[in-house]
């Protein structure tokens, strides 16, 4: 029911936006939400015939309990046969529109890890949440594919760019921001605790006739791809860097083998932080710059304090810790996210 009553909200919603006379401008977002529209209708209307047939079904037992006219019973047992048919048919639809959309609203997330300060730690830092969200990822079943990564040569990561598919986005949204890291890092000869930061993004992957990009648009580069300590590791130039000239936006992939599935890596972040931008244009002419500015201080604040002489983390969101890094590291992370989600950060 719950979720009835979230899509009532939504549907209201809706229609609010599509009052707005600027709505017009982008065909793209007018087509989305009409689509939704017809979606939540046919729900709401499913809802309402099966409150009804239930309503129905109530009103003959009311009869058959009453015993007052053999006929009429006989009448009532006919019609509560027939609605207790319809209701079961009635429920399959709902069902299955309820499914569909589920399934509308599940998106996957393409995840940015990048090392900030704190040079080789952060690096092997950034590895150690790669390796976390690649547990838990596949926990939950989801696909997962590396689009990009520059290793160090101690085995951490600069930077790695990589794609999980499923119904990611809802979940994984929370982790965007920087997280912060205290120990004794392996480097460390005389045993100092050291406080490093690894910086995530967490993008909604766009779904098709979100972002359509020209490619007239597109500056395209290919170089050969280098591996730890910046030394080529091929000998053709696979690897692929995207200049998006209308917004200034560069990606890169070296992840494959071929420029071509460099390529198709490299346009799906693309598509990825456009489609990202574009939202935060359209909030900012909403909800005026404060919303925007509060989105772009979520990538940059520090949300998570791995500490590990006390063996905690620590989320200053919501002001809780757990206990048992290694647990956590090791891809136990849902019953975190789900009290993110309830939170309503």
């Amino acid at each position: 029911m719950n979720d009835l009553k979230n899509i009532k909200e939504e549907y209201n919603e809706i229609l609010s936006q599509l009052s707005d006379s600027e709505l017009i401008l982008n065909p793209a977002r007018f087509e989305e939400l009409s689509k939704k529209k017809a979606l939540f209708e046919k729900i709401i209307d499913r809802e309402e015939e099966l409150k009804n047939t239930e309503n129905k079904i109530l009103e003959n037992q009311e009869i058959l309990t009453a015993k007052e006219d053999l006929e009429l019973n006989s009448l009532a047992e006919a019609e509560i046969l027939h609605l207790q048919e319809r209701k079961k048919i009635i429920e399959r639809e709902l069902e299955s529109l309820l499914k569909n959309n589920s399934q509308e609203k599940a998106q996957s997330a393409i995840i940015e890890i990048r090392a900030g300060t704190g040079g080789e730690e952060a690096s092997l830092f950034a590895t150690d949440l790669y390796r976390m969200y690649s547990k838990y990822a596949q926990k939950q079943g989801w696909q997962q594919k590396v689009l990009d990564s520059h290793a160090t040569e101690l085995g951490g990561f600069k930077e790695i760019i990589f794609e999980l598919k499923g119904d990611v986005f809802s979940k994984m949204q929370y982790e965007g921001g920087v997280h912060r890291v205290q120990r004794i890092p392996k480097t460390e000869k005389i045993g100092r605790v050291h406080t490093s930061t690894v910086s995530v993004a967490v993008l909604p992957k766009p779904k098709k006739a979100e972002t359509k990009i020209n490619p007239q648009d597109l500056k395209i580069d290919f170089y050969r791809s280098s591996g730890p300590g910046g030394q080529n590791v091929n000998k053709r130039e696979t690897a692929v860097r995207i200049t998006h000239l209308p917004t200034g936006l560069v990606v890169t992939s070296q992840t494959e083998r071929s420029q071509l599935q460099n390529k198709e890596n490299a346009l799906s972040v693309l598509e990825a932080k456009i489609l990202e931008r574009q939202k935060g244009q359209e909030e900012n002419s909403i909800s005026g710059n404060r919303k925007t500015q509060i989105g772009k201080a979520k990538r940059a604040e520090k949300i998570k304090t791995y500490n590990f002489p006390q063996d905690r983390l620590t989320d200053h969101r919501i002001k809780k810790s757990w206990r048992n890094l290694e647990k956590i590291l090791d891809g136990e992370i849902n019953p975190i996210l789900d009290i993110l989600q309830k939170s309503g950060i």
